[in-house]
Order: structure tokens, then C-alpha cells, then sequence
């Protein structure tokens, strides 16, 4: 039976071509679905998100934000901050002393500073308490515990009229 002309849009459509119509339009919303679960799927397995009016963390972010997330995402704080107090090493100590001690290395609190004389070796040795509340003033309380001083490093040289021991 036909339906009534006054409720054409409540009713079933009833021709052919209505019919095919509306099959159309609801198997295209499925696909759109499907294709958009898949999508959705796809960036979720590959970890990519949607993009959006905000910025993220895929926009392109400055060098000094990157290398600090790093250096505390790896725990490098205390030897950056020590490599960076190092580097400016005559403005600690002072330029005549800079000129002539430099530090080698540093490991477990201890920083060993190698002079070139036996003179400024001793001079450092007795500034060594001073240059440790400095360094701890830069760096934080404790990071450097002790300062080891060295002497010029010098060969041992081995001649014809060395004693046998």
C-alpha cells in the first residue's frame, strides 16, 4: 500500500530509487566510520596524534629546550653545571692563576687541578678552601667535596749514570 502524501518523511520510502537512496547514504556513513576508527587506529599504533589550533610537541621547539629536557631526562645536571663552572675557570680563580692551573677532571665530588710549577701547586693547595666554597657557591652545596692538586707533570728520565737500585 502507498503511503500517504503528507508523511513522505516519516515514513519508509516504498520506490526503487528511494529505496537505493537511502542504502546509499547509509552505507557511505559506515564507511566513513570505519575509515575514520582506521585512521584513528593507525595514528594511535604509530603514535601520532591529531593535530589541532595549539601548539605540541611536534612543532619545532628551540635548542636550548631540547638540551635541557635531555640533560634532565639523562641526568646530567651536576657534570653540565660542573663543565659549565670549568669553562669559566679564570673568572673563579683569576686570570694569573687561570694562566697557570687548570682543572683535568672531575669524578665523585673530587676535582683535580693540575699546576704548572710546584710554586702555584702549593698556592692552590692553600687556596683550596676558598676555591671550594666558590665552586660550591656556583654549583650547590657538596657537589665538590675535595680539591686534589698536582704538580707539573714531568718525565722520569732514565740515563747512563742513573744508581742501580
Amino acid at each position: 500500500m502507498p503511503s500517504a502524501p503528507g508523511n513522505a518523511g516519516a515514513a519508509e520510502p516504498t520506490r526503487g530509487i528511494d529505496l537505493a537512496r537511502a542504502a546509499l547514504t547509509q552505507a557511505r556513513a559506515q564507511a566513513r566510520t570505519r575509515h575514520d576508527l582506521r585512521q584513528d587506529q593507525d595514528r594511535a599504533r604509530r603514535g601520532l596524534k591529531r593535530s589541532g589550533s595549539g601548539p605540541d610537541d611536534r612543532d619545532p621547539q628551540p635548542l636550548r629546550q631540547i638540551m635541557g629536557r635531555l640533560v634532565s631526562e639523562r641526568g646530567w645536571q651536576t657534570p653540565a653545571a660542573v663543565h659549565g663552572v670549568l669553562q669559566r675557570w679564570p673568572e673563579i680563580v683569576g686570570a694569573a692563576l687561570a694562566a697557570n692551573c687548570r682543572p683535568e677532571r672531575f669524578e665523585d665530588g673530587e676535582l683535580v687541578v693540575r699546576a704548572e710549577s710546584d710554586n702555584y701547586a702549593t698556592h692552590v693547595r692553600w687556596l683550596a678552601p676558598k676555591l671550594l666554597a666558590r665552586l660550591n657557591q656556583e654549583l650547590g652545596d657538596g657537589t665538590v667535596t675535595y680539591i686534589r692538586v698536582l704538580g707539573p707533570a714531568q718525565e722520569r728520565r732514565r740515563g747512563q749514570w742513573r744508581a742501580q737500585p
